[in-house]
């Protein structure tokens, strides 16, 4: 399905690593052309090395830290100046932060809600104009599927997928009369720095991860689909789902008991 946006531009964030990098490879694979944005530019000057050299398509790099005050202006002015029209844009950046509330940094927590949700927001706000005026374009919007529950001791990183869950679908029926596809693609565990980043490399190593590319090729197919959401494996298909059948309190409950810290009393 990465064909779908053959000679288009696509802006992906987070394209550094993991499935940002993953969804910039399927993509590339397909004739799109790339604006790559990331905070590591080393990383992004080498992907987009890599990709133009393999499949002959235009990449653009910006550098930007969506935590930081005017990244998401930043990007946009980027593009902007390029005179480049942004066909597909992936709101991929986003990451997590395992442990008990009151023990992870203040800083730490207002900066994910700002990257997963604020961030998501104004880069969708400043591109979509120019979608609906040409009545054309496509968002995908990475949630997870932390998105469905509340889940103790990643509290805050559950409740922003959640919010960019609502987001994506709310959008997306929103958009419909103005020929724009929107989809949240939930992911579970996926093979990439993500667990790591979080402090969540233990208990991720428990459950089978999904990988990178197989996450993004889901997403692409279900937003060239029309799909307003879509959960990447049957598995972690068959859990969301499930929950909708059991006490929000129980399933919260049974989410506390498999993320418990081993330093906390049960």
């Amino acid at each position: 399905m990465a064909g779908e946006w053959r000679g288009k531009w696509a802006l992906i964030t987070g394209a550094s690593a993991g499935i940002g990098k993953a969804l910039a490879e399927e993509l590339a694979a397909g004739g799109t052309n790339l604006i790559l944005t990331a905070r590591r530019a080393e990383r992004l000057t080498e992907l987009a090395k890599a990709l133009e050299e393999k499949f002959k398509i235009k990449t653009e790099v910006v550098t930007a830290d969506l935590a930081a005050a005017g990244a998401a202006e930043k990007i946009f002015a980027f593009t902007r100046e390029k005179n480049i029209f942004v066909e597909l844009l992936v709101n991929n950046a986003g990451f997590g932060q395992y442990g008990e509330l009151h023990e992870v940094e203040t800083q730490r927590l207002l900066d994910m809600v700002r990257v997963n949700c604020e961030a998501v927001v104004h880069l969708t706000r400043l591109y979509l104009p120019e979608m609906v005026e040409r009545k054309r374009g496509d968002i995908l919007i990475l949630a997870s599927t932390a998105a469905f529950q509340a889940v103790p001791y990643i509290s805050t990183y559950a409740a922003t997928k959640a919010f960019d869950l609502l987001f994506a679908e709310g959008l997306a029926e929103e958009m419909k009369p103005h020929g724009i596809r929107v989809c949240a693609l939930c992911p579970g565990s996926t093979e990439s720095e993500f667990h790591d980043i979080a402090g969540q490399s233990g208990l991720a190593s428990m459950r089978k991860r999904e990988s990178a590319e197989k996450v993004a090729q889901t997403g692409l197919a279900a937003l060239a689909a029309g799909k307003s959401s879509v959960i990447s494996g049957f598995q972690n298909f068959l859990g969301a789902q499930s929950q909708r059948f059991v006490p929000r309190r129980l399933v919260t409950r049974i989410a506390g008991k498999l993320f418990r810290p081993t330093h906390t009393k049960s």
